[in-house]
């Protein structure tokens, strides 16, 4: 049985994806880049800031200033205090869940408090929370995961990593760790996107959080 369980935030803990982009997409087409909503989740998703900022330098010639970068987050934050949901399931999960959990998100530690307290989950998951901002190398590199799991004294093929983004699916294969995909946010119906989960192989897909404990519990963190 897998000993600890590590959670990404946007799109597995809380159903944040669709505001997420939707603002990101709005920022960048007003900055004179053209990027399609499909875009925006392949190139975008599971990343941190930074990585974005540079996928936007190197492939639309884009900058953001300063000024704009404080813009997105501001609307993001205002965004996420009137729209923002836990997950469908997530609260009925982690309460069934008897394994140590924490979570690992590429985002800022300051968007993921945000994002746990505005949805009730921050007690369940407090104080055991990662950002990218703690290591060298954001996903799709192993570093986050690999950090989390040695604070929390656990080793890396001991640990299995709830993802729903590529990248994030990318890191937790190369840090060693077993990996399920979740398809149920708001966000999961493009089959672009899908098809790329697939071909990384995970150890399982679903899409029903409440899930996770029988799926934990059956497979012992791997698929069989």
């Amino acid at each position: 049985m897998a000993e600890l369980v590590i959670f990404d935030c946007d799109g597995v803990l809380v159903d944040s994806e669709t505001i997420s982009v939707a603002v990101l997409i709005d920022f960048v087409r007003k900055a004179g880049a053209d990027i399609s909503e499909m875009q925006a989740y392949r190139l975008f998703l599971g990343r941190s800031m930074a990585a974005a900022e540079n996928v936007l330098r190197e492939s639309f010639a884009l900058r953001l200033s300063k000024e704009q970068l404080e813009a997105i987050k501001t609307e993001t934050f205002r965004r996420f205090r009137g729209e923002l949901k836990p997950m469908p399931g997530i609260v009925e999960a982690l309460a069934r869940l008897k394994t140590q959990r924490c979570v690992a998100s590429s985002s800022s530690l300051e968007r993921i408090r945000l994002s746990l307290s505005l949805t009730g989950l921050l007690e369940m998951l407090n104080p055991h929370i990662y950002s990218a901002s703690m290591v060298e190398r954001g996903k799709p590199a192993p570093d986050l995961f690999l950090h989390a799991a040695k604070a929390m004294g656990v080793r890396p093929e001991d640990c299995v990593v709830v993802e729903d983004s590529p990248a994030g699916i990318d890191a937790a294969r190369r840090a060693g760790m077993g990996v399920f995909a979740f398809t149920g946010g708001s966000h999961a119906g493009h089959a672009a996107l899908e098809r790329e989960l697939e071909a990384l192989r995970p150890d399982l897909i679903f899409s029903d959080m409440r899930m996770l404990p029988d799926l934990l519990a059956s497979t012992g963190g791997r698929a069989a």
